[in-house]
């Protein structure tokens, strides 16, 4: 039986021989999925029982165990780029992959030493899975890279998934999944009962409960290899990952549950490179028929492309920044849209100090999509705060799962047993209707650090929140002088 500790230690342990030779982590894990795939698809083609080929002879594992030197990187590099062409999963893990170990002695070694070595087919897919997300983690600590931005606390993913509750019956996508983190989950929570599913429902869980958009490459890569290895989609079947961009149109598709963290950033915006050379921004208002508002703000562009694509009586949750709370015009009217044909039933207010991506304050929206109907859907917001007063860092003082326990008791199964608490409060639709700008952003407990001197929190706990508020300010301020500098180029055209 494979330690699934052994392993994690075994795969960082080679990170740190590549971060020599300019690897970094998130580069280390790619080469990871391109031959842990090549590796398994082996395992699977010469196995006694039912062999399978998934990869075409001439791409096969064997030709890299093959070869030496630098007909090694030569063939490994062939391999990449003809897979690249191929459809469904192959096509999505390695579209646009490239070779990034230029060593081959260490390209030989990470293929022999590393990856041959170990029976990845027979390996428990928890085993495999926990080892590779556990890269994955370690890949959005490394700040420098930005892969932060795909990455959301597992404990804000399991406390999420635990009060939407997916089941066997259900569809769940995410429209902007990085590396699958919340579909993961959805798929782990979905499959506890396994043992009592009917053939078609083992093949709706292994084939369509589960569906991601991601518009980077080298992400949906990640996420695809991610699913694969906790027992989701086939190596040679359909990809459960599209790349592209969610905003750009309406898929026609719909399904029961959406769950989400849209990336972080105000604005959509394509970047152009002129004749000469220079990069040039331009700030993209999308504009589609299913949209009440026509904004370039991305966070309320993701919100109303979840409110289409969410079927009636589904139900979402979204992890949103503030500015979706209080931002005026668009904002507003969006805010007054989902009260009134939603049951925007709860928000979570998250704490600050707990994402990659510094400087963001966030919240996360939990909604269902009713029938059209005359009066308004939502009847009461119950809001959970989890932010003032408390205080955590991404070292030090981590959120961790049993932070959010009772947020998750207090949301319950049935919202009309709901009880009021110290941090969970309702309002009615009528008093969240009348509030200026229908402004969401609502608190009501004491900050006790502004008052009780004796009790401040640590020294590294203070300056990280005055490091959060900075840049949270900086992109509120970067936001208001893009808009101006777009509003100036237009009156001077």
């Amino acid at each position: 039986m494979t330690d699934p500790r052994r392993l994690v230690d075994k795969l960082w342990a080679y990170a740190n021989v590549l971060r020599d030779d300019g690897v970094g982590t998130i580069d280390y894990t790619e080469q990871l999925t391109y031959l842990l795939f090549l590796k398994m698809a082996h395992e699977r083609a010469t196995r006694a029982l039912r062999p399978e080929r998934i990869v075409p002879d001439k791409y096969s594992w064997q030709r890299l165990l093959d070869a030496d030197g630098a007909e090694l990187e030569t063939e490994y590099t062939r391999i990449l780029q003809g897979l690249g062409r191929e459809p469904g999963t192959l096509g999505v893990i390695f579209r646009k992959a490239q070779n990034r170990v230029q060593d081959p002695a260490k390209l030989k070694r990470l293929i022999h030493d590393l990856i041959d070595a170990e029976q990845w087919s027979q390996t428990g897919v928890d085993i495999k899975g926990d080892a590779y997300e556990s890269l994955l983690a370690k890949g959005a600590e490394d700040i420098k890279s930005g892969a932060g931005q795909y990455f959301t606390p597992r404990a804000i993913i399991d406390a999420i998934v635990d009060c939407v509750r997916p089941t066997v019956a259900d569809t769940v996508t995410d429209p902007a999944c990085g590396t699958g983190g919340f579909l993961l989950q959805a798929f782990e929570y979905a499959s506890r009962d396994a043992a009592s599913f009917t053939p078609p429902q083992r093949e709706h869980l292994q084939k369509q409960l589960i569906h991601g958009v991601e518009l980077v490459d080298g992400t949906a890569r990640l996420a695809a290899m991610n699913l694969l290895l906790h027992g989701a989609g086939e190596a040679n079947g359909p990809s459960l990952i599209e790349v592209k961009d969610s905003l750009i149109a309406d898929p026609g598709r719909r399904w029961s549950v959406v769950l989400s963290n849209p990336p972080f950033g105000r604005k959509s915006s394509l970047t152009m490179v002129g004749a000469d050379g220079r990069e040039a921004r331009e700030d993209l208002e999308i504009e589609r028929q299913d949209f009440v508002v026509t904004t370039s703000n991305k966070q309320l562009n993701f919100l109303q492309h979840i409110a289409t694509i969410l079927d009636i009586n589904g139900r979402a949750a979204v992890v949103l920044p503030d500015n979706v709370l209080f931002e005026g015009g668009a904002g507003e009217t969006l805010r007054r849209r989902m009260l009134k044909d939603f049951d925007l039933h709860t928000m979570l207010r998250l704490p600050t100090g707990i994402f990659y991506a510094g400087g963001v304050r966030a919240n996360v929206l939990f909604f269902d999509k009713k029938p059209a109907g005359e009066r308004p859907w939502t009847s009461k917001l119950w809001i959970y705060d989890l932010r003032t007063n408390q205080h955590f860092t991404l070292k030090q003082n981590p959120l961790t799962r049993a932070h959010l326990q009772d947020f998750v008791e207090s949301f319950g199964s049935d919202h009309e047993a709901r009880v009021e608490t110290e941090r969970f409060k309702a309002f009615d639709y009528a008093d969240l209707i009348s509030r200026d700008k229908v402004n969401l952003d609502i608190t009501w407990l004491r900050d006790e650090s502004l008052e009780d001197l004796d009790n401040l929190p640590a020294p590294d706990v203070i300056v990280r929140e005055i490091v959060e508020d900075l840049a949270a300010a900086l992109a509120e301020f970067e936001a208001v002088a893009l808009a101006l500098q777009s509003r100036s180029a237009a009156s001077d055209a």
